[in-house]
């Protein structure tokens, strides 16, 4: 099926979330992830009116870049080695898994204006998955006020790999609670508006529960494997 219509029904899908929440469709943000399809493919996209792409690697960041001729709002979602910050950095407007102080360190180091982050929340505690504890997020956050070169504008998170709908929605119920209880303290370089989460099988239950950036691959752009004609 074309990305066209994929959108389309995507489309369809979040304006139903939206109202069953009372939430504005404006609100949400669709980040196609394009991590697993060509350049080609991922043009497609934006050709389809899409502005928001997402990469989680560098090789595949700057080769997208190099072959697209649209405009785009790249975002960086994957896990960041700190080694491979220079290499990501200055070419994304927006970093969705800053999890630790040493990455902070580099990417003020290292960035040539202010960037836009996610604070990345490993929220079910799952050891195979990245981010900070919800406990540590205030005192994380706190401790980036320096980092002039920061703007956290929210958390991210990942749901378990499960079925229970109840089990993810509870994540992201305790997602949005900590982003406004961050939001709440007025921190100038911590506005904290922002939430990260839900993916192709989840999206829908994290807009019901306030994601406005949902990060949407397979049931969006597909995989290799798959004809769009």
């Amino acid at each position: 099926m074309p990305i066209q219509r994929k959108l389309q029904q995507i489309q369809q899908q979040i304006s139903q979330a939206c109202a069953r929440a009372n939430r504005s469709i404006n609100d949400v943000h669709i980040i196609a992830v394009t991590k697993s399809v060509t350049v080609e493919r991922t043009q497609e996209a934006l050709y389809a009116g899409l502005t928001h792409l997402g990469e989680n690697r560098p090789e595949g960041l700057l080769a997208k870049q190099a072959g697209i001729d649209t405009p785009a709002i790249w975002h960086y979602i994957g896990s960041l080695q700190t080694r491979k910050v220079k290499q990501v950095i200055n070419n994304v407007q927006v970093l969705h898994s800053l999890d630790r102080m040493s990455l902070a360190d580099e990417i003020q180091k290292r960035v040539t204006q202010k960037i836009d982050c996610f604070v990345q929340v490993n929220v079910s505690g799952e050891q195979a998955k990245h981010g900070i504890e919800l406990k540590d997020v205030h005192s994380f956050i706190e401790s980036l006020s320096d980092h002039h070169q920061i703007r956290i504008i929210g958390l991210m998170t990942m749901a378990p790999n499960t079925s229970d709908e109840q089990v993810i929605r509870n994540v992201f119920k305790s997602l949005k609670d900590m982003q406004m209880n961050i939001a709440s303290k007025g921190y100038v370089h911590a506005p904290c508006t922002e939430l990260s989460m839900g993916m192709s099988n989840d999206f829908e239950i994290a807009i019901e529960e306030g994601a406005t950036y949902v990060r949407i691959g397979t049931a969006l752009v597909g995989d290799e494997s798959e004809d769009l004609t």
